[in-house]
């Protein structure tokens, strides 16, 4: 058997998020039968990284293991299959062992706000019109690197063991109309970027300080962080590896 990444990319609105799910459409599930059309046999995948429902993504791996050189042009096969929002970017053989998981050693989100009313944004960006201190945004996001417990950015209901962060970047920046707040981690926890967002946005609007901001951080409890952003204004944007790993990414910056 030879082993091959997947690298993908997809918009989520519509979908029940990444991982395939019993009676749901996802993002996995369609990949799966659109290989299963063009293989002709049913292919199990392995995904890098979940990503929850309308969350979007410009990078994200699957990997497979498959008995037969796969030709160059079953990327294009297996686009013409896809819905337009799921697009193959590139199948890559690996070394048997390569795990597209366990072998990442760190993933990026961005997570897109515009303030000024545009149709051209409002299904892959937050509509926020509200006035927001910049300033006030980026200390935030730089008191985050300050901890590594992110307790109180985790949605309940979770199987994680421990709920430790190594948190490498996390700042906001102007992009044209709109401010993206960027993270880089180790590892995220469930809703933790949407938490970060929606409680940094009451930062930035001057309904808590930074000090309560810290202390909600500290205090280690989901239910005093916020939120109530949506999905759609969210995105996995790289997911790394190690350096001379056979995956090199290409994606967004």
């Amino acid at each position: 058997m030879k082993r091959y990444f997947i690298e993908i990319a997809y918009k989520g609105a519509g979908y029940a998020g990444f991982q395939i799910q019993e009676n749901a459409v996802t993002i996995q599930s369609e990949i799966q039968k659109a290989m299963t059309v063009l293989f002709k046999q049913d292919i199990l995948l392995t995904g890098s990284s979940r990503t929850d429902a309308e969350v979007n993504a410009l990078q994200n791996f699957f990997h497979f293991d498959f008995d037969q050189p796969i030709p160059e042009h079953y990327i294009y096969n297996l686009n013409a299959i896809l819905p337009p929002v799921i697009v193959i970017n590139r199948i890559i053989p690996v070394q048997a062992n390569a795990h597209c998981r366990f072998d990442a050693i760190s993933r990026e989100y961005m997570y897109f706000v515009y303030k000024t009313k545009n149709p051209f944004l409002r299904d892959r960006a937050y509509y926020f019109p509200y006035t927001i201190d910049f300033d006030l945004l980026q200390q935030a996001a730089s008191v985050i690197l300050q901890y590594t417990d992110f307790t109180s950015f985790s949605k309940r209901n979770t199987q994680v063991k421990n709920f430790i962060c190594q948190v490498q970047e996390s700042r906001w920046k102007v992009v044209n109309d709109h401010i993206v707040y960027h993270v880089k981690a180790n590892r995220f926890l469930r809703g933790m970027v949407r938490g970060l967002v929606g409680t940094m946005l009451q930062a930035g609007r001057g309904k808590i300080s930074i000090d309560a901001f810290r202390k909600i951080i500290e205090d280690r409890d989901c239910t005093k962080a916020n939120f109530a952003v949506p999905g759609h204004g969210l995105f996995l944007a790289k997911v790394n590896y190690p350096p001379g790993y056979p995956v090199t990414s290409y994606a967004a910056q």
